[in-house]
């Protein structure tokens, strides 16, 4: 699949309705899906669902764009190189047409092939039900993936669809009304909790996408916004990633506290069970990297 490092990940496949992709996992205990951004499953990413599985869940990676382990830091690689793997996996997910990229009002088709992943994977897993990321182009899939029942714990991170590039793309986000009502109705009740991050400045996540989150989920919708003062001064790329590549992983961080928070999202909803013998031997603080 990959001539990247990937030590430590098991590599396989799932199939749903004659769709077949790459799937990388690493952990054991309940699932966590983790929807990697654009261009891929970068270190970083790898670096985040390592976090995941030192709590005590799996961590599942499907390969939907991208080269897994591929670095995309211009520091490391260029930035020729970087803008270059960047518009390679942009282009794909553009002319795709499992993926919604500029309309509104909808839910990207790649979400159902999501949802039954997600389903196995709780299967194959077990737990009290399933928790899943998504960042930039991604994000809104945890949202859409939400309707299903077994997704307990769903986490937007800078969730950038639908592109912003009109007034009427700014204030939405990338589902369907009937999805929306549904992820709505399990908020009041079920207790479902949404959590979204974004850098105050990220022009690719508008306030009004997070202020209409709140409006339509009231008090479920946890909104982490940080101020771009925060991002990881090493990074070459304007704060946009926030579990990944503007990760300052230090304790006292702003963005150290919002990984601390997606982490106990998942002990709390995933692991903090009656019954659940995850619970008992997942760490009481992140792992380092």
């Amino acid at each position: 699949m990959s001539e990247h490092d990937l030590t430590g990940f098991d590599e396989s496949t799932f199939t749903h309705e004659g769709v077949t992709r790459p799937i990388l996992r690493r952990g054991t205990g309940p699932a966590v899906v983790v929807i990697a951004e654009i261009p891929g499953i970068t270190p970083k990413v790898l670096e985040f669902a390592r976090r995941v599985a030192a709590i005590g869940c799996t961590a599942v990676l499907p390969v939907l764009f991208g080269t897994p382990g591929r670095a995309a830091d211009p520091a490391t690689v260029g930035r020729l190189k970087t803008r270059l793997y960047m518009a390679s996996s942009i282009a794909k997910v553009c002319v795709s047409r499992e993926f919604t990229v500029l309309a509104t009002g909808k839910t990207s088709p790649v979400v159902s092939w999501l949802r039954a992943l997600a389903a196995d994977e709780h299967e194959r897993c077990g737990g009290p039900g399933v928790g899943a990321v998504g960042m930039c182009l991604t994000g809104g899939f945890a949202l859409a993936m939400a309707t299903d029942e077994r997704l307990l714990a769903p986490v937007l991170s800078q969730p950038s669809l639908p592109l912003p590039v009109t007034r009427s793309r700014v204030a939405v986000i990338d589902i369907s009304p009937q999805d929306l009502a549904t992820v709505r109705a399990r908020c009041e009740r079920d207790g479902l909790e949404v959590m979204g991050l974004r850098f105050c400045g990220d022009r690719l996540v508008p306030g009004d996408r997070f202020a209409f989150l709140r409006r339509e989920l009231g008090e479920a919708f946890v909104a982490v916004e940080l101020d771009d003062s925060a991002a990881n001064p090493a990074s070459a790329l304007p704060p946009h990633s926030v579990l990944t590549e503007h990760l300052l992983d230090e304790p006292g961080q702003p963005t150290r506290a919002a990984l601390d928070k997606v982490l106990d999202l998942f002990r709390n909803r995933l692991l903090e069970q009656p019954g659940n013998p995850a619970a008992a031997q997942a760490p009481a603080t992140p792992a380092g990297p």
